[in-house]
């Protein structure tokens, strides 16, 4: 075997495979009369491929939940970047963006819900989706919004939050819950305190939930979203440390719902 060829597959085993090349667009869809546009990423060919939902900050579908989105699918996943807001529905400023996410977060969690609803029907509806192996992850807002979704009975293996807010409206729907749960949090955030830590973990407990929480000291809200400067003293930051531990975090937890 010529030498150049052999280095190579032994550099292809040696990392498991090449990346799948990606492929991107736009979706548009519908939550009842309210037109909403995500964003799916899925690797070139893609067949009954695990399918995951990912949920935005509270900025709204922005270029970071896309590259994560594009991250998901160069790992094998059709990823579908959520629009919870409305399309072009896009805050301007921090302000905005919180009266925004409070309207969904501290008002409508029916709504919320079925705004993920229509995320996982619209996911469920691209081609190359394997329609029984199903997850959502979120980050801050996005986190909330995945909870809620599994809190709903939704049928999903796996349900992840990155920094996300814990609390729930109403903690007895943690038995509906079908999957698998994954929060990663980071150990000084102070928008989400150890009371909301501990009545997330008991709700888990109560209902016999198969979950997971790690906690990442040093990290603050927003650990994984570089546009968040940092400065910890702001309460959102973010931590290169616990972004890359995070993610690493996130890919054996997926790899363990999927099973291939």
């Amino acid at each position: 075997m010529n030498r150049i060829v052999w280095l190579l597959v032994v550099c292809i085993f040696a990392t498991g495979s090449l990346s799948a090349k990606v492929k991107t667009q736009v979706v548009d869809y519908k939550q009842g009369d309210t037109a909403l546009e995500g964003f799916v990423a899925y690797p070139e060919g893609a067949k009954n491929a695990p399918g995951i939902i990912l949920v935005h900050d509270w900025m709204g579908l922005g270029e970071n939940t896309k590259m994560r989105a594009e991250q998901l699918a160069a790992l094998g996943y059709v990823a579908f970047a959520a629009d919870i807001y409305g399309k072009g529905n896009r805050p301007k400023s921090m302000q905005e963006a919180s009266k925004l996410a409070g309207t969904f977060r501290e008002g409508d969690r029916k709504l919320l819900r079925a705004r993920a609803q229509a995320a996982l029907d619209a996911l469920k509806s691209q081609k190359g989706v394997d329609q029984e192996n199903l997850a959502v992850l979120g980050y801050c807002f996005g986190g909330t919004t995945a909870l809620e979704l599994a809190r709903s009975g939704a049928p999903l293996k796996g349900t992840i939050s990155f920094h996300g807010g814990l609390s729930a409206y109403t903690p007895d729907d943690a038995k509906n819950i079908k999957g698998k749960v994954l929060a990663l949090h980071g150990a000084d955030d102070p928008f989400v305190k150890a009371d909301e830590v501990a009545g997330f973990q008991e709700e888990m407990r109560k209902a016999g939930v198969d979950w997971q929480f790690v906690s990442y000291g040093g990290a603050v809200h927003s650990f994984t979203i570089k546009e968040a400067g940092n400065d910890n003293s702001k309460g959102a930051a973010y931590n290169e440390k616990a972004d890359k531990r995070s993610w690493a975090e996130l890919k054996n937890f997926l790899k363990e719902i999927f099973p291939k």
